[in-house]
């Protein structure tokens, strides 16, 4: 019944503009919280983990809900769902770029040569680094204008945010030192998000011959 009742709800233009209000409204009200809690002590004894798992976890969480969004527009038939991908994922970087900008400033006071050794020293960093740099070649392909100048090859570099969604939990999972419960949670809830695209990932592994190394890449592209 419930099903029913979605399906027979269309997202028109004009509701999908109010989301998209909804969606501002909440990352700014996010971003007051990030504010106040960082001048009025709310991180606690450690205000600079504080604010580095507060926007990793915010990016992470956006990610998911970019991610989401396919699987709810499938089931429910509400292709309108698809218009809001584009605002989550630029507000996915946004975050991931406060994480490391916080990182980079208050753990490693703008050292750039740190930064480098340290991503070299530390797997997690690693994995966070290679998740950050697909995310944030996703955000600068994100326009229209980038979509339409890179024609099929767009839909291939933005295949590549299953990778990131992949890396990003793990990368969480692997910097904590404790409260292991958290961490599990996303690594699963994103393994779930992978599992419901199998058929693409399957398709998609093939042709970059991950999967099946001797079968010839086809011309054919597969959305």
């Amino acid at each position: 019944m419930l099903t029913r009742n979605v399906q027979s709800y269309r997202l028109t233009p004009t509701r999908i503009l109010i989301i998209k209000v909804v969606i501002h409204a909440i990352s700014l009200l996010f971003v007051a919280l990030l504010v106040y809690n960082t001048l009025n002590g709310g991180f606690g004894a450690d205000p600079i983990k504080g604010i580095e798992h507060f926007t990793g976890k915010a990016g992470l969480n956006t990610l998911i809900l970019t991610l989401l969004l396919s699987p709810l527009a499938k089931r429910y038939k509400q292709g309108g769902l698809i218009r809001l991908r584009r605002l989550l994922g630029l507000y996915t970087f946004f975050w991931v770029a406060l994480h490391l900008g916080a990182y980079l400033a208050l753990d490693l006071n703008f050292d750039w040569a740190l930064l480098g050794s340290e991503i070299v020293k530390r797997p997690y960093l690693a994995i966070g680094a290679v998740s950050w740099i697909i995310l944030l070649l996703l955000a600068l392909t994100s326009p229209k204008s980038a979509q339409r100048r890179l024609g099929k090859s767009w839909q291939k570099l933005h295949n590549w945010v299953y990778l990131a969604l992949l890396l990003s939990p793990i990368h969480y999972y692997w910097s904590v030192k404790s409260g292991l419960v958290e961490p599990t949670f996303y690594l699963f809830t994103c393994f779930f998000l992978l599992y419901c695209r199998k058929q693409k990932l399957t398709t998609w592994l093939t042709k970059k011959n991950i999967l099946s190394p001797a079968r010839p890449i086809s011309k054919t592209s597969h959305r």
